[in-house]
């Protein structure tokens, strides 16, 4: 059996629905101390949504003993090498009734060489891939020119406040350098390697409550409808250009997600409105631009009103560069394949490491069935996706 697959399949074996890591991280610790990393628990969370993170960092640079004969301390440190951390997830989101399962979610299984089981695709595959490649690469260059770590974390698809957004916390805090990073999401649409990820829309939620005055609709002379007040501001928002995009995103789009207002009685106006609406915005945006610019139109329009906001991610670009270079010469080496640079689809963690990191992608498996009943990844797409990430390596240890 692939080494990738068996270590695949033991993190698939591990039902670490989110925020429980259920012992994956522990597995990976116990294949990365051996290689030299330093590996750190970090827990954080109440009790009842206790978050797991793991930071593993290679432990031999800035030592002395790397920096060859007669060198300082001091020398060996400003000639460390840049490094690449390899960031992902092990929890996973529920299974959904389990009768529904051709076979159980946490029991890996193979039918005409597919692997199912929950999170195969998303994203236990692609960290098997990265821990069995890291073990390759450092067997063939055991003091290579370039630094690795691996930041994994147990709350990526639950609140995500107390995993990878912690960790960053805290190395920004050591003033720890990052120069590039790979997150294993499943990026791949078709055939593995076609797409990655080089950035991804910020996205800014609001909570707004238009006030009025409740009456008798026989009376509205008395009343203040806050729907009717609302009305033209409405307008005004949908029609509005808040940006136009860029070459790697599209335009920032503004939409309305819920809208409640009256007691469900037809002969009462309402005493207030509350809208629910969300911000994708692109790198031409920033949150602040947009609160100042929708608060102005509601303004405008001489609304009552109270605004709660909340900033789910700023948006992030990594354009063409030594990382993006280096990860697109690896999946043609393996595939063949000129992979596209795409910004679609929702958040990731790469929101919170793409703030001490200046060069970040995506990269993973295909995603066309990650969520769903009968998760599955393709058993002959797991060595490629190893190959990929240990190319990437050699090609940035080459720089």
């Amino acid at each position: 059996m692939s080494r990738t697959l068996q270590l695949a399949e033991q993190l698939i074996s591990r039902p670490s629905v989110t925020p429980d890591d259920a012992g994956c991280q522990a597995i990976l610790a116990a294949r990365l101390a051996p290689l030299g990393f330093q590996c750190e628990t970090i827990v954080s969370g109440p009790d009842h949504f206790r978050v797991t993170n793991l930071w593993a960092k290679f432990k031999g640079f800035g030592d002395p003993a790397h920096a060859g004969q007669g060198s300082s301390a001091t020398d060996s440190i400003a000639k460390a090498p840049r490094t690449l951390v390899f960031a992902g997830h092990t929890d996973v989101v529920p299974t959904g009734p389990l009768e529904q399962w051709t076979s159980p979610p946490f029991s890996p299984s193979h039918r005409d060489g597919v692997l199912y089981g929950r999170g195969a695709a998303d994203m236990k595959t692609s960290i098997a891939a990265m821990v069995v490649a890291v073990e390759e690469f450092l067997a063939a260059h055991p003091q290579p020119n370039l630094s690795i770590a691996f930041l994994i974390t147990s709350d990526e698809e639950g609140p995500s406040v107390d995993g990878t957004a912690v960790v960053v916390q805290q190395l920004k805090a050591r003033g720890e350098v990052l120069d590039y990073c790979i997150v294993g999401e499943p990026t791949s649409v078709d055939q593995l390697g076609d797409m990655i990820k080089n950035g991804r829309r910020g996205t800014l939620s609001g909570k707004l409550t238009v006030k009025g005055v409740q009456g008798h609709i026989a009376y509205p002379h008395l009343a203040n409808n806050p729907i009717h007040r609302f009305a033209p501001a409405l307008a005004e928002l949908v029609a509005t250009e808040w940006d136009k995009g860029n070459q790697f995103f599209p335009a920032t789009s503004w939409q309305v997600s819920n809208v409640h207002g009256g007691t469900g009685a037809s002969n009462i106006i309402p005493g207030e409105l509350v809208v629910d609406f969300n911000f994708r915005f692109s790198t031409e945006s920033t949150a602040d631009s947009l609160k100042t610019r929708l608060e102005a139109i509601l303004q405008k329009h001489q609304l009552d009103y109270a605004l709660k906001w909340t900033l789910g991610g700023q948006a992030f670009l990594t354009t063409p560069g030594e990382l993006v270079q280096a990860v697109s010469e690896s999946i043609k080496a393996e595939t063949g394949l000129v992979t596209e640079l795409s910004t679609t689809g929702g958040t990731s963690d790469g929101r919170f490491i793409a703030s001490i990191c200046p060069q970040l992608i995506e990269f993973g498996p295909i995603n066309a069935s990650i969520h769903k009943i009968d998760e599955h990844v393709l058993v002959s797409a797991l060595d490629p996706l190893k190959n990929i990430y240990k190319g990437v390596m050699e090609r940035l240890a080459a720089l």
